[in-house]
């Protein structure tokens, strides 16, 4: 079977307890406004253009119709392009690159079983993420399967708009769900992802009457979800399997990749405080120890 990916990246230490081995998976049904990794929202393959690492040394244009240049301007035809990664094989500086790739899950494993003697000494394992790795449910689910074969630590970053489908197959091989919780509030969702949150919020309350470890992941962007955090700390302090809950600061590192991908910037100017980020743990913190 074949799995949709952007990368697997190794010695991650923000997926999970310890060191980790991540798999990016390609695709994601919400459209977050402040999302810091636009190259997994499609899942179709995507060429990224760094046109600073550009030096017009044409190249690319001698393989590929695509590319134009003209008064020392790098131009790409993107209506044009098969994905076919010819040009960015090619270029000198790397200012040409391909998001998205095909391939085994036999070969996934085998990438993951690699770095097992570090996950033996650091408590850690592997993490399936992206975009939404449950929209690859049984790519996902065979990659975990032989994951706790070999007896390595597994955990699933989702955002929980999934059907339950996808939940129930892998949640046998998982030992704990990353889960986002954006907002509570309905329409202040809608606004920042697209979507209702009603399959999300009921996802997880599946999850926990099944028992299933969760490490709730809370992105805290002012403006948008910051008066969400008390609701946040509330509609969790009723749920039994919550192992831990993180709030994260927001950044906007990724502007360059929106650039390169040539996608519309949708990335919130403002950024929250160190004071922001410890009231907010603070408040899902105080919520928890009144349940």
């Amino acid at each position: 079977m074949n799995a949709n990916i952007v990368e697997i990246k190794r010695f991650a230490v923000h997926d999970g307890d310890g060191i980790r081995t991540t798999v990016f998976f390609k695709g994601c049904p919400l459209k977050c406004l402040w999302c810091h990794n636009p190259e997994t929202l499609s899942p179709r393959h995507q060429l990224a253009f760094y046109r600073h690492k550009c030096i017009n040394c044409e190249k690319c244009a001698e393989i590929c119709g695509c590319h134009t240049f003209s008064e020392n301007i790098h131009r790409i035809d993107r209506t044009k392009c098969t994905m076919c990664g010819k040009c960015a094989a090619i270029c000198p500086q790397n200012a040409l690159e391909i998001f998205g790739t095909k391939i085994s899950t036999n070969e996934i494993c085998t990438a993951l079983l690699k770095d097992r003697d570090f996950y033996n000494e650091s408590a850690g394992g592997i993490t399936l993420s992206g975009g939404e790795c449950l929209l690859q449910s049984e790519a996902c689910c065979e990659i975990l399967k032989t994951m706790k074969q070999n007896g390595i630590n597994t955990a699933v970053d989702t955002c929980g708009f999934v059907p339950r489908s996808a939940i129930d197959k892998v949640m046998p091989y998982t030992d704990t769900f990353l889960y986002d919780i954006k907002a509570i509030d309905e329409d202040v969702h809608i606004k920042c992802t697209g979507q209702s949150n009603k399959i999300i919020l009921d996802n997880l309350i599946y999850l926990n009457s099944c028992g299933a470890k969760s490490e709730i992941r809370i992105p805290y962007i002012p403006g948008y979800n910051d008066g969400q955090i008390d609701k946040i700390g509330k509609f969790l302090s009723e749920l039994s399997n919550i192992i831990r809950i993180r709030v994260l600061p927001y950044h906007n590192y990724s502007a360059s990749k929106y650039s390169a991908l040539d996608m519309n910037n949708t990335l919130p100017k403002n950024l929250p405080c160190d004071e922001d980020i410890i009231l907010a743990e603070e408040t899902t913190a105080r919520k928890m120890l009144c349940k």
